[in-house]
């Protein structure tokens, strides 16, 4: 093909591979493309995708002629859509000098893309697009196509050892050029200053381009990352997006409102004010997209860590570093501290309260802990001691302190309204409580918090915080003000660009705080107690349901309680762990809030469940009224949480309780109905036989009342006027309706016919063995006393 007909096709190839932007054509579904279902086309689509591919190879062919491709603005991000709509560029210097206005009779606005940039804008934004494709079950994100190509592309052009590959190139000795930089096509006006590119910045200072390959192809690097995260980390909500503008540049772009609708006045376009308002953003982050954001965040931390030591000479270092170096320097402050933090803000808010949250979780630690993806190994030991955190990592959580603060508080309040005897939410307590009560890093944070509270007055040149606050959306190192030595500046500015000047900090080490700590710890002890209760009456189910039951003709749970919680499901290994993330998480807790060992156990002890006189739980806080017992908040709190509960009884006649599924419905009908006609004909006979005081009377009380009833009827919390009701003596045949009893009797007849005794010889040896059975129970058990009416 010539490079005219690949100019042609090169749109329609990248909309082929990963589908159009309104969804509607799915691609090749790299998402849910895996090697263990897909062998073939999983390994052809990494082959044909991969950066030393065919594919790319096109890339950086159609690169060298320059050619450009529109994307349409509207499938932007939401804040990045409603900014650039309403001429005002954004921060982020990926738009400069791309955006253009359509052509006579064309609709909306469009970015007029390199090629290596039009891919990669279809490839990061098919993550957000083809969110809604058909994917099925047994799919493991981690292990797709697309999440493999992400892992692979952050490799390559965000190298941890040495520098970026070269792209392969179709003239002999020369190398793909960078992009030019191209007139606006439309006046627009910057959210601030305009800012050099780190390409640009550097080849000024370099005396030749051509000494340092790097130099050229860093762009593929910057364009790489932020396109990453302006596709997948500025979907957030534009009251939000508004609010993180500092207040010059929200002023400037008042400005420029007014000016547009002066000139505008009376035209059938929305004001800006307006459009803006009336645009509204729902994004809801899927868990592969979590996944995937988490996997750029460690990359980038490595990325970051693999910088190398600074010479002694700054003024050697600035004329040595490459531009990758001065990239890894900045690439988290400057590209991806605000949107990452903003991201997690939402996900924070608006994630549902399911363990699927585990995802954001994890992403949020990982960012937490840059040290983890350091290079240099930690010592080996015998023992294995928590990791202390060193304080050469004193500045990154200083300069993140509202990832650490903030977002920690905000976790507190999700997991106050969490069920914590669920072992995934408590996994999700213990990871939080174990990454925050590494050594050192509690007392970091305690620093960077007294930083920031310092009194303004001993920190020089405070009243220009405003003008070198830097944005954080793009790579300009020239806009950027000399080294700042003053650690509480670099705090402050810190926060005040992520919320603003009027923000009111609240403090992680606070009473605030520590209330809401105190709450969570209130919280866990009460988790532990009903973890145990769970435990103990899984031990008794177990312990009861013994062998013999299968051939008691009445079942027990015939008129056993119902428990009305499903947490006995979950196993008693699950149990067990529980309670051991619930333990550690305690622990945690209190070693990173210093809290009184003295006030833990006082509020265990409160949060015991106590017992009563009978050995049994207490039931739910209530108060008596005429109609009963009413529940108070705190009854349905203990409800709810699953402290206390009520004894479920079936209270009602027996033989018309509801038809159990390990029951015949036929038989049960029957077999009432025959029961109901022994108990008319022999009512008289059987109220005599069990008023004697002698055997005989003991023996037909046994078989014919039922006492155990009266006595729960007589005791019920609820249950006022059951005790009128008529419960004397009757026959119930309903035990033979059970599955469990017929099957019983099927094997001790199929037992029988191996000996050779017939059916009729059978049932008459059956109706022996029970009749001495029941004169046993009969002399072992209590004097029944006679039923009362």
């Amino acid at each position: 093909f010539s490079l005219k007909e690949l100019h042609g096709i090169f749109p329609w190839l990248v909309e082929s591979i990963f589908g159009s932007l309104d969804g509607i054509i799915v691609g090749w579904n790299l998402r849910c493309l895996q090697g263990r279902t897909n062998p073939t086309e999983y390994s052809v689509a990494l082959d044909f995708l991969d950066p030393s591919g065919p594919m790319m190879k096109l890339v950086y062919k159609l690169q060298a002629e320059e050619y450009r491709y529109d994307f349409p603005v509207s499938y932007l991000p939401g804040p990045v859509k409603a900014s650039i709509q309403e001429q005002v560029l954004p921060e982020c210097s990926l738009y400069h000098n791309k955006v253009q206005f359509p052509s006579s009779g064309g609709l909306g606005l469009n970015l007029a893309l390199n090629p290596f940039e039009y891919y990669m804008f279809y490839f990061a934004i098919s993550l957000i697009t083809q969110k809604n494709s058909p994917i099925t079950h047994h799919v493991s994100p981690s292990n797709s196509a697309y999440f493999i190509l992400v892992d692979t592309y952050l490799k390559c052009f965000l190298p941890t050892e040495g520098s970026v590959l070269p792209p392969p190139s179709s003239n002999p000795g020369g190398a793909i050029p960078s992009p030019t930089p191209r007139s606006p096509a439309v006046p627009f006006t910057s959210y601030g200053m305009h800012h050099t590119s780190l390409l640009k910045r550097h080849i000024a200072h370099q005396p030749s381009v051509n000494a340092d390959p790097a130099s050229q192809e860093i762009w593929r690097s910057e364009t790489l990352l932020q396109i990453f995260v302006e596709m997948w980390l500025h979907h957030y909500s534009l009251e939000m997006y508004q609010k993180m503008q500092s207040p010059h540049v929200k002023l400037e772009v008042l400005h420029y409102r007014l000016s547009i609708s002066s000139k505008h006045h009376g035209s059938p376009a929305q004001s800006s004010y307006q459009a803006l308002h009336a645009y509204q953003e729902s994004f809801k982050p899927t868990e592969e997209h979590v996944l995937v954001v988490r996997l750029l965040v460690k990359h980038l931390h490595a990325f970051s860590n693999s910088l190398k030591p600074e010479p002694l000479s700054p003024s050697a270092h600035s004329h040595t570093a490459s531009p990758l170096e001065e990239f890894k320097r900045v690439v988290i402050p400057r590209f991806v501290q605000e949107k990452l933090y903003i991201f997690l803000q939402h996900c924070f808010g608006h994630w549902p309260l399911d363990a699927s949250f585990r995802a954001v979780l994890e992403m949020w630690l990982s960012y937490l802990q840059p040290w983890r993806y350091a290079p240099e190994k930690p010592p080996q030991s015998a023992e294995p001691l928590p990791r202390s955190v060193s304080e050469k990592w004193a500045a990154f959580i200083q300069e993140n302190l509202l990832m650490y603060t903030k977002l920690f508080v905000g976790f507190l309040n999700r997991a106050l309204r969490t069920d914590l005897v669920s072992p995934k939410n408590a996994l999700m307590v213990f990871r939080v409580a174990k990454v925050f009560a590494q050594p050192n890093l509690a007392e970091m944070i305690l620093k960077g918090e007294q930083l920031f509270l310092e009194p303004e007055l001993v920190i020089p040149h405070r009243q220009h915080r405003l003008f070198m606050t830097p944005t954080l959306g793009g790579s300009f190192f020239s806009s950027w003000p000399p080294t700042i030595t003053d650690a509480s500046f670099k705090v402050k500015s810190h926060v005040y660009s992520l919320e603003g000047q009027d923000f009111q900090y609240k403090q992680m080490f606070g009473t605030e705080v520590r209330n809401l700590v105190l709450k969570l710890a209130q919280l866990i002890c009460q988790a532990q107690q009903t973890v145990k209760s769970i435990s103990d009456h899984s031990a008794e189910t177990m312990a009861s349901q013994s062998f013999f039951s299968w051939f008691r003709f009445t079942p027990p749970e015939m008129n056993g309680s119902y428990t009305g919680n499903d947490l006995d499901e979950i196993g008693q290994d699950s149990i067990k762990k529980t309670d051991e993330y619930l333990e550690k998480a305690l622990e945690y807790l209190c070693q990173i809030f210093k809290l009184n060992e003295a006030q833990l156990t006082q509020m265990m002890m409160k949060c015991g469940t106590a017992q009563d006189e009978n050995g049994k739980k207490q039931l739910p806080d209530c108060i008596e009224s005429e109609d009963g017992l009413i529940l108070t908040p705190l009854g349905r709190y203990q409800i709810i949480n699953g402290l206390r509960r009520f004894e479920v009884q079936y209270q009602g006649d027996i033989e018309l309780q509801p038809i159990r599924s390990y029951e015949n419905a036929t038989l049960v009908r029957l077999l009432f109905r025959l029961s109901s006609a022994l108990n008319e004909r022999f009512a008289d006979q059987m109220d005599v036989l069990c008023s004697r005081e002698d055997f005989v009377g003991r023996l037909c009380r046994y078989h014919l009342t039922n006492p155990h009833l009266i006595q729960k009827i007589r005791y019920s919390p609820v249950v006022k006027d059951r005790t009128g009701q008529n419960w004397g003596p009757r026959i119930s045949l309903r035990f033979l309706a059970s599955y469990r009893t017929l099957i019983s009797l099927l094997m001790i007849y199929f037992v029988a016919s191996w000996f050779y005794i017939g059916p009729l010889g059978c049932t008459f040896i059956i109706l022996i063995g029970y009749f001495l059975y029941a004169v046993i129970m009969t002399f072992f058990c209590e004097g029944w006393k006679p039923h009362e009416h």
